[in-house]
Order: structure tokens, then sequence, then C-alpha cells
């Protein structure tokens, strides 16, 4: 998310997927669309239909690779290098949209002198600190724009994952920095930029990649072909980008990719972030992140962000752009938590807030499990003891707990941990030994519960409840509504200091039902907003104020309930081709965000063709086919005068209203931990040496976590020489437990398998159905060998790598059991959203099953104890 955020302005995708219909060219990478999002997928396949040419980049050949016009098949860990060679490649061919690059990002914004990039210190940008492993970002900023004054102050705000910064908020004032629109000024981003690619070439994607030098060549051509006001090109991806040490600028890699095409805001062009399954986008935007809260507002942090209500706001207001409204949706927010008692005289209630005091990422709790400083978990939908990473280190942190609740409507592998698991099988743990209390209460399927999915593209649908689910059966919304009231009650016969703000808390929701359900329309009217005088529901976010007359649970989700009855994600009459009457797309029901940049900087289309949005001068307004996402009555020839704020200060032909400066940004000057340019660094488990910065073998701002239950091999580990990637198969969901324990989906993908090429196969003796051993430093497991030319060696840097795929979706339960591929994966933390790489990491393979019981924890041992 902060790698869209930052670079546009909002952490989502910047397109529909109806959209991709319009694409002259569709790029897949770090997704296997057809298999993992079909139903998505059916626009890609009309786009190809209407003449789009189709690539599909990715190690293995899928089911989206079959229906691709072109498969480039790369080696896991290398995307950097292979997007960094497509924007050398259209920076040095001169096919950027010029006009585009030049009014609509900040390619012409001049960069500080003592500002340097990784070639020439060896592999970190300036403002890098060795002993922390941290950077200090004044270097990145433009010249001209002064140090933020209310700088960090040390503490626990390096604790924050990053979320908070797709607001991309924090720089770029528009009138305090200096700019070259000629573009000619050596440390203008456009050629700063053109100098970082610089060694991005075809030969460097080939010796990296394993790309043959040809076939790149023909994918940057023909992507960069989409470009110009005629064409469009769309980029989609999913966690195969997000999934890595790198993942962030992975995907801002792309974003300046299409930067330079012209290609966001645009029909047929985008970043479309194919979320992980069904509402995954509606989890961060409401948030279940520990360092945002609804809508992408930041967490206060202890120590570093605010004693005070107005300090908080000080620090994470912009003067020009749309977040120069930050206050109203933070104090709306705490209104619709707190109600009554949330006062000017009290700040709102801005106390009663948590402070972020460590690293409290799902990553690293299970560090401090691991040391007994936690006492109990709530699991809701997931299961960490087969589908996180380092399966043996999760299991053996569930026993240190006091207690563990489990919400599910099967038994999964984190509930029966405790005497079935591989550690209860090798005597790593005994059930008599733990004294984990695990509560197993059953869930109600989507079918048996009324609710909502956010979708892939921002599209908020309502979904109604089919049947009741049977005997004790609940629904999280019970469930979290009647804790909530449990919990209110024994606060307020308590007297601890504490309870002030739970005590506070409205949680007065009606219920209907014998089980007193919770009315879920009672809580989209809340995430929606209303004025407190009169609970009359506010139209939009535009009507929330910062006095406390207005109440909103998510102010990007406002409007979704504008007035009673009309909840429009219930809507079900589509209009037009982008879906419009379909769902309701956050924010104001806008299809392709920054739409401003469809049309010229005079408000014309830049082409009948490729027409979204534009000024109509007799109605003095802009329109078109989506909701524009732009001031609806600024005329593109307005200009603001130096003293305006907000709003007012963005003109006329600005389209990332978001963004301080109104422009895309091509450098990131804030807001991200580990550069303001994309670099490659290989995985933190590299198989080879950095072509590029060899002191430099991986992200150094990547938090490895390294301990004894998490051990890493060397770089280039001769004990460990393969690539190891991890993967989804349609017929099985995350985890399996939803999919394994039915028999349809067991019969389909019987058996946890690995795929090798054959080359792979007969170097190490591997046969064709037989069994093989994979081992990494964290653990041991076996699995069916599935040789197959749809797993091919690449040729990196003179040398034969091969990659070993494997779906995570197998456990010890259900129908069809298996060894769990996550048992092989490290616990490591990406610096700027704290998600760990699972898909590329080292291994090795031999042909055989594993040994049983302890005889596996010594075939383990004695591999580690080889030289490296």
């Amino acid at each position: 998310m902060p790698s869209l955020g930052t670079s546009f302005g909002r952490g989502g995708a910047t397109t529909a997927q109806q959209d991709l219909a319009n694409s002259d060219a569709i790029l897949i990478m770090g997704s296997s669309m057809a298999e993992n999002h079909p139903v998505g997928f059916q626009w890609v396949m009309e786009a190809r239909k209407r003449g789009a040419t189709i690539i599909h980049v990715d190690p293995r050949f899928t089911r989206t690779s079959a229906m691709a016009d072109i498969w480039v098949p790369m080696r896991s860990g290398s995307d950097i290098v292979f997007l960094g060679g497509l924007i050398r490649y259209v920076l040095e061919s001169g096919k950027e949209f010029r006009e585009y690059v030049k009014h609509y990002t900040n390619a012409a914004t001049i960069l500080r002198e003592d500002m340097k990039l990784p070639d020439e210190l060896e592999g970190v940008f300036s403002g890098w600190d060795e002993e922390t492993s941290k950077y200090s970002p004044e270097t990145w900023l433009y010249q001209g724009e002064p140090e933020k004054s209310d700088a960090v102050r040390p503490g626990h705000a390096q604790a924050g994952g990053g979320h908070g910064k797709d607001r991309g908020g924090e720089a770029g004032d528009l009138h305090k920095h200096d700019s070259d629109p000629t573009l000619q000024h050596p440390r203008c981003a456009f050629n700063v930029l053109r100098r970082h690619f610089a060694r991005y070439t075809p030969e460097l994607v080939e010796s990296v990649c394993g790309v043959p030098k040809e076939q790149f060549l023909k994918v940057a051509e023909i992507f960069s072909n989409a470009s110009g006001p005629e064409k469009t090109g769309a980029i989609c991806y999913a966690v195969g980008w997000t999934q890595h040490s790198t993942g962030v600028q992975i995907i801002r890699a792309a974003c300046i990719l299409q930067l330079l095409l012209g290609n966001i805001g645009r029909p047929g062009g985008g970043v479309l972030a194919l979320r992980g399954h069904a509402s995954i986008q509606g989890s961060t935007d409401i948030p279940t992140l520990y360092d945002i809260l609804p809508g992408y507002s930041p967490m206060p942090f202890w120590e570093s962000d605010a004693d005070t209500l107005e300090q908080y706001i000080n620090r994470h207001s912009s003067n020009a752009g749309w977040w120069s409204n930050f206050d109203k949706y933070i104090v709306s927010l705490l209104k619709a938590w707190y109600g009554d008692q949330a006062k000017k005289e009290n700040d709102f209630g801005f106390d009663w807030l948590p402070r972020v005091t460590g690293d409290h990422s799902e990553l690293g709790y299970w560090m401090d499990m691991m040391d007994g400083k936690m006492e109990g978990l709530f699991v809701m939908g997931q299961n960490p003891a087969v589908g996180a990473a380092n399966g043996r280190l999760q299991r053996k942190a569930l026993s240190k707990l006091k207690w563990l609740v489990v919400r599910e409507f099967v038994e999964t592998e984190t509930a029966s941990f405790w005497y079935d698991s591989p550690e209860i099988e090798r005597g790593e743990l005994k059930p008599e030994d733990i004294a984990t209390e695990i509560f197993f209460f059953p869930a109600a399927s989507h079918v048996e519960k009324e609710g909502s999915f956010t979708n892939t593209q921002r599209l908020i649908q309502l979904h109604q409840k089919a049947i009741d689910p049977p005997a004790d059966c609940r629904s999280e919304t019970w469930f979290m509504y009647h804790l909530g009231r449990r919990m209110k009650a024994k606060a307020k016969a308590g007297l601890h200091p504490r309870n002030a703000g739970l005590n506070a808390l409205t949680w007065d929701y009606p219920t209907q039902g014998p089980h007193a359900e919770p009315v879920v329309d009672a809580v989209v009217c809340e995430i929606n907003g209303y004025k407190t005088a009169n609970r009359e529901l506010v139209r939009d976010y535009t009507e929330l104020q910062a006095d406390g007359s207005t109440a909103c649970g998510c102010w990007i989700y406002s409007g979704i309930h504008p007035q009673p009855g009309m909840n429009l994600a219930n809507s079900r009459k589509p209009k037009d081709y982008l879906g419009h009457g379909w769902g309701y797309a956050w924010p104001s029901d806008r299809r392709i965000l920054y739409n401003r940049a469809s049309a010229r900087p005079d408000g014309k289309p830049w082409s009948e063709r490729k027409k979204l949005v534009w000024w109509d001068e007799n109605k003095r307004a802009w329109t078109g086919h989506d909701v524009p996402d732009f001031k609806k009555d600024t005329p593109p020839d307005y200009r603001p005068a130096q003293e305006a704020k907000g709003m007012e200060a963005i003109a006329g032909d600005m389209p990332f209203i978001m963004h301080p400066d109104g422009v895309g940004w091509l450098w990131v000057s804030s807001g991200l931990k580990d550069g303001p340019l994309p670099t490659h660094y290989e995985p933190l488990e590299p198989v080879v040496p950095n072509a590029l910065y060899p002191k430099r073998p991986f992200n150094p701002t990547a938090e490895k976590m390294e301990r004894p239950e998490n051990p890493y091999g060397f770089p280039c580990d001769k004990r460990f020489p393969h690539v190891l990637t991890t993967y989804r198969l349609t017929e099985h969901h995350t985890a399996g437990g939803m999919s394994r324990t039915l028999s349809h989906l067991a019969e389909l993908q019987p058996e946890f398998f690995c795929e090798i090429s054959p080359e792979m196969a007969e170097e190490f003796g591997i046969v064709h159905g037989g069994y093989a051993t994979i081992i990494s430093p964290r653990g041991i497991i076996e699995a069916r060998a599935l040789v197959t030319p749809r797993m091919r060696p690449f040729a990196v840097q003179g040398r034969r790598v091969y990659e070993v795929g494997l779906p995570y979706h197998w456990g010890s339960r259900g129908i069809t059991t298996g060894d769990s591929a996550n048992d092989l994966l490290a616990l490591n933390e990406e610096p700027n959203v704290r998600i760990m790489e699972t898909k590329a990491l080292a291994c090795f393979i031999r042909s055989g099953r594993r040994p049983r019981g302890e005889a596996a924890l010594d075939e383990l041992k004695a591999k580690m104890r080889e030289s490296a």
C-alpha cells in the first residue's frame, strides 16, 4: 500500500477490473490471475479479444501463462531488475509520454545537491546509518523545501509499519521547491531517474533474471507502445510482489513505469492490486493493521507522535491537497467511537486511543509470544499453524500462551497443535507439558451471516445471509459485539483509569432475532457518518467537520449509506462499462482514481478513444463516464495564489489531489523507509551475489528477526543452492481449512506436491510421482514430485539456478493431509509494511521421503552442520 500511496496518493488499486477490457497491453507479474482471480480474469480475456497483448512474467508456467500471448519465465526475487530494465528502455528510447510526464509527475522537481544514489555509495542512498540500519531521509527532499520542524523524536516511531504513509502528504509543498519544466537540469527527478536506472540494461536483465535479452526487448517494445494519447497499458500484481523483502519497492517500480507511460487515471491503464482474498482491501481500509486507523489515518505513536490532538493533527496534515482535511476525518472518527463523551475540552477522547509502543505487527507479536511476553491470542478466519511463515516456530509459540481463542467451522491445525502437529510427532512438544487453554468457538460461514466484501478494486458489495447458522455457530459481528458488551459491563464495575476509554465507547447497536444479532445496517450507517445533533446521515465525506458536529467511522467509505434505507453497497443495477450502479467503490464511487489525468492539461480528452473525464465549459464543471476525482468546479486554467491552502492550493491541471504538490511521484521524498527509488537487492537468502552491489546482498533495511528458532543460511550458501517459492492453487484456499475438508476439492488436488524442472529431476535423481524431501534452515518436509517443463532452470550470472515450487495449502487436518510448505519459510519483515518474504528463499532437495519422528530433526541438524 505505501508504494501506491506514495506514488499516487492512495493505497488502493487505481483502476477497476472491468476497465482491463480497454487495455492495449496487460502485464501480469507477481500473480497467476487466471487461477487466483478467475472472475476478474474475464476482462483480461475480453481485452485479448479486442486485440490487446497479454504478457505474463512468472517463474512457473501457469493457467495464466496458458492464456497469455507471451510467457516470460523469470527467477523469483529479480523483479526490480526486470521492471528497472523496462524503465530504462522507456527513458533511453524516448518513449515516455512526455506531455503527461512534464505536467502530471514530479519529473521537473529539482533534488538537493547532497542527495546520493546507490551507485555512489556502494548500494545505499544518502542518509544511511550503518549503526542503526536505518535511513534519515532529509537528503531525499526537494531543493528549496524546508525540513519538517517536528521531526520524529527518537523512540518507538521506528516500530511503525508505514501504512500511514499511504497518505503521501509528508512532503512536496507546491510553493517551496525548485523545478525545471524543460527537464534539462541534471538534478531534476527525471534525469536522476535516468541515471539511477542506466545500469538496468537488457544484458543485466538476462544475467540477473535469467530472461533472454531478445525476449525482454520484445516485451519492452510491446508494453512501451501501450502509451500516448491513443493507447494505454495496465499492470496487474498480487502477493507474488508484496511478499518480498523488497515488495513495496517492486510495486513502486511498476508505478514509476506507469507514470512514465502516462497510464495512470486513464481508461485501460492503471496498477491493479489483486488482493490476497475476498476482502483484504476492506481489512486494510477499516482497518485490521496495528499502525493505522480507519481510512489510512496513522495510529499515534508513543514518544514520537503527539501529546495532544492538535499536535497530532499538525504532524499528519498537509498544507495543500486533500489531506489538509485530516482534522475533519480524525475528529469525526473520535466522535463515532466516543459519542457524547468526545468533547473539545478532552481533545475528543484522543488520549483514549492506544499508542504504538513497538512492533505490534503479526510477525512481531509471534516473537513476543515465543519469548513469553503474550498471554492470549484470538484467531479468527486464520490458520497460522499452517498459513504463516516458519510454522514450527508459530506452533511452539502457541504452546507458551495462557489461552487461545479459535473461531472456525472446522478444527484447524491452530486449534489442534497441542496434540496433532509435527512437533508432537518429533517429541519437541508434549501435550501434557502444554498449559495453553484453548477455547474453540464454532463460527458461521459467509452464507450464514450478513456483511460485505471490499474487493480488489475498492468495490464494496453487501451480501445477505442465505440460511441461519447451525447450533451455536455465530457471526463475527455477533461475537465481537457481545464480547465488547461484556467487557464494557466489566469495565464499568471497575475503577481502573485505563477503563475510561472503554466506558466512553459507543456500543449501542440495535440487535435482532433470538440470538440478538447486531443489525449490520446500523454499523454501515455509523461508518458512513452522521450529524451528531440529529443523527442525520451525511451525503459523503465533504460534509464532515472538525468541530465535533459530525461522526464518521471511516471517512473514505462516507457516501456508502447517504440516506436511510439506501445502502449503496447493495446496488445491483450496473449502468455502464465501469459498473456504476453495482456496489459502491471508495471514494465517492470513483472506479478509476486520478481520472483528471485522462484529460489534457487544458481539460480536453487526450483522444476520443481514451476519453473518460473532461471539462465541460458550458456547465463549468468536470464531467464524463466516471465520477471526477477532482474538485468538480475547479477549471483547468485555475492557478492558486501563493498563500492558498488546502484544495485551493491545487491548480486545475494537477490530477493527484492527495499529494500536496498535485502530481504523481517518480521520486518519493518521504514516506518510505528503504529509499526514494527502487533498487535491486537479492532476497534475504540469496543464492547468487547481488550483481549491482556485491557489498549489499539483500535489502539492508529489512528485519531478518534472526534467532535460534528462525535461522538463515549464508549468502550463496552451498548447503541450500536452490530457489524456493510458494504459491496457491485454484482448488484450495490459503491454509486449507476451508478446502481440504471438502471432498470434491480434496479430490481435485489430493496431495501435497513440489514442482521441479525435468533438468533438476535428472540431476538429483528425483522421479515424477515419487517423493522428494525439501530442507531449509528452518525445517524439513516431504512432497510428491511433479516433474514438469512448467518449471525451467535459469542461467544466472554464469551458472544454472534451479527453482522449487510449493503450494502451501496442506497440513495435518482434513480429508487430504500433508506437510506444510510454510514450515520452510523464515519470519522476517519488509521495512515499510512488515510483510514476510515467501516468494524467494533458499532450499536443498533430495529424492525420497523424509525420516519420521526425531530422525527428521537429526537430518535437519546434520544439514546445518555441513560446510556452507
